[in-house]
């Protein structure tokens, strides 16, 4: 087997697909709470995977009650390097259709009150995260996607806002103003944690509906957007099959990302003032740079 560890999150029917070997499932207790559901780890065309319901089994959290530090957290400690985040989105493009993905590389924060960072209570960290996205793996993804049955789109703004409801038919037309290409609701933070965590992140957006700014089709409404991820987790599930299968050839990849914190040079807080309560917090993350 590969030394490729490979976290995906997404639906809680992502990893029931065909070669993918559950080997265990792992529920962690994190310094940060507990995750949405016990870790899933197997292997899926020689690379160990470690799946993730975002939202639980059964889809038991809102986008706001997810615990994302935990969950980006969990991965980091079953060895995870590279993380896949599976989205369900809604299109403010026209030539976006339902059932199409994106592999977008750019996100606009419309949320409030998530809790966005591992540092705070006495230890500051301040990380780049002007490209959001990891754009090696970014690129991994897009050449696997462009393999499968349906229509890919290299690039896009992802919107996230806070839900659970869907975005009025002004904010739509707002968002589109902005030249962004979906809107969804779970991506942030869970990309800026995993930079801080020094994981490579990108996004396989799965597009469900036209939002509501789109006149000759219907408002987008639940029933809605549930037929149309049933079309699409079949394609999102040949795109993790296909990128295990290309990571498996190329082994371990050393990415802008595994360094985000830049040798500890990101943490403002001199080590000789940290808490030690929060120190011990970090030391999965921060650990290796301060003896």
């Amino acid at each position: 087997m590969s030394d490729v560890v490979l976290g995906v999150i997404g639906g809680s029917g992502l990893y029931d697909m065909e070669g993918f070997t559950a080997q265990e499932e792992i529920q962690l207790e994190t310094p940060f709470g507990d995750p949405s559901d016990a870790f899933i780890v197997g292997e899926l065309e020689g690379v160990r995977c470690v799946f993730l319901p975002r939202h639980g089994r059964g889809h038991l959290f809102t986008p706001s009650e997810v615990n994302y530090r935990a969950n980006i957290w969990g991965l980091k400690k079953l060895g995870a390097q590279y993380v896949l985040s599976v989205s369900a989105v809604g299109s403010l493009k026209a030539d976006i259709s339902p059932g199409d993905l994106v592999c977008v590389d750019q996100f606009i924060d419309r949320t409030r009150g998530r809790v966005e960072s591992f540092f705070g209570d006495g230890i500051v960290g301040h990380v780049q995260f002007g490209d959001p996205v990891e754009e090696r793996l970014r690129q991994i993804v897009l050449g696997v996607a462009q393999q499968v049955d349906a229509r890919v789109h290299d690039g896009g703004t992802y919107v996230c806002i806070e839900g659970p409801t869907f975005s009025t038919r002004a904010e739509s037309h707002l968002y589109r103003s902005w030249g962004a290409s979906v809107v969804g609701m779970p991506n942030v933070p869970e990309a800026r944690l995993a930079r801080e965590a020094e994981l490579a992140y990108t996004t396989l957006a799965l597009c469900t509906d036209y939002d509501c700014w789109h006149e000759g089709h219907d408002e987008v409404s639940v029933e809605t957007v549930v037929a149309t991820i049933k079309k699409n987790v079949a394609s999102a599930k040949d795109v993790i099959r296909l990128l295990c299968r290309a990571m498996s050839e190329m082994g371990p990849i050393d990415m802008p990302a595994h360094h985000a914190l830049a040798n500890g040079m990101a943490i403002m807080t001199h080590p000789d003032r940290f808490p030690e309560k929060s120190r011990a917090r970090l030391e999965l993350l921060i650990g290796s740079y301060f003896d």
